[in-house]
């Protein structure tokens, strides 16, 4: 379950630290960082409009601004993220990219879709668009901070097609024969119907809050298998952006660095090998030798 926004900043940041590398590269120092310039200033080079709209928002949920460190949009996560979509990440350059592809196997497989990051990026924006459309009258970006934080936790947990049931008011009920949604059987196996019809679209009995109707367990699929790993995608590469060496695009000033202790790219730390329990006060320091 996508974890409530006060929360969610310690999972997302305990989670990347965990996996940061130090990078020993020995460069002189350099004057410190110029602070970025503010993110509405920023042209995409990937992101149409409408995506980049949704970026600043997923993102500024993911890690919001109102924590004890630096958000996503502070750290200019969202223009990371454009730049590696605009680039070799985004064709999947590297990656190999042969078929057989089956999007519908079990996620634990591994990568199975045929589509690279871009268009994964690309296809699911416009679908959990609509999907936010058709429940709550708004796309995305224009929802509140709650109906945001609502519907990336049903993007968390239903994205993947075959979903955990729905229940409202905790009871276990039957689901009608109503076309394009799962329904359960009187032995309570799942029968998967069209999962959300064209675009994920959810089912018309979704009140405006995006649960279901009092009584009823409803499934919804609201991406199709080869989008699955969209979710999976947005919350990594934003902690990528978030932790990043700042020539990538993200971590402006090294602020999530100085947030977290982490040092940079500093060349030796012989002076401290002696120095037990003892706080390291030195700022981090970027690949190019800026230092925070």
């Amino acid at each position: 379950m996508f974890p409530p926004s006060h929360t969610s900043r310690r999972r997302l940041l305990q989670a990347g630290a965990a996996g940061l590398a130090l990078g020993q590269l020995g460069l002189p120092l350099h004057p410190r960082a110029a602070e970025a310039p503010p993110i509405d200033t920023y042209r995409p080079v990937f992101f149409s409009a409408p995506e980049w709209a949704f970026i600043l928002a997923a993102t500024g949920r993911l890690i919001p601004s109102d924590g004890d460190g630096p958000g996503a949009i502070e750290t200019r996560v969202p223009v990371f993220i454009d730049l590696q979509l605009a680039g070799d990440f985004g064709a999947a350059a590297d990656w190999y990219m042969e078929g057989p592809h089956q999007p519908d196997a079990d996620p634990k497989l591994g990568y199975q879709t045929p589509l690279t990051p871009a268009e994964i990026y690309r296809g699911a924006i416009g679908t959990f668009d609509q999907w936010c459309g058709s429940t709550y009258g708004k796309v995305f970006a224009d929802l509140s901070p709650e109906q945001q934080d609502e519907a990336l936790a049903t993007l968390e947990k239903n994205a993947v097609g075959a979903s955990e049931p729905r229940v409202a008011g905790g009871a276990q009920g039957d689901v009608g024969a109503t076309e394009g949604t799962p329904q359960t059987d009187e032995g309570g196996q799942s029968a998967q119907g069209d999962a959300g019809g064209a675009g994920g679209m959810p089912h018309p009995e979704l009140n405006a809050g995006g649960a279901p109707a009092a009584g009823e367990t409803l499934e919804v699929a609201i991406l199709p298998p080869e989008l699955r790993d969209f979710f999976t995608l947005l919350v990594q590469n934003t902690k990528e952006g978030y932790f990043a060496d700042p020539k990538y695009g993200g971590n402006a000033g090294m602020a999530a660095w100085a947030y977290i202790g982490f040092p940079g790219a500093r060349a030796a730390y012989s002076e401290w090998v002696t120095r037990y329990n003892e706080p390291y006060t030195l700022g981090p320091v970027s690949i190019s030798g800026e230092r925070a």
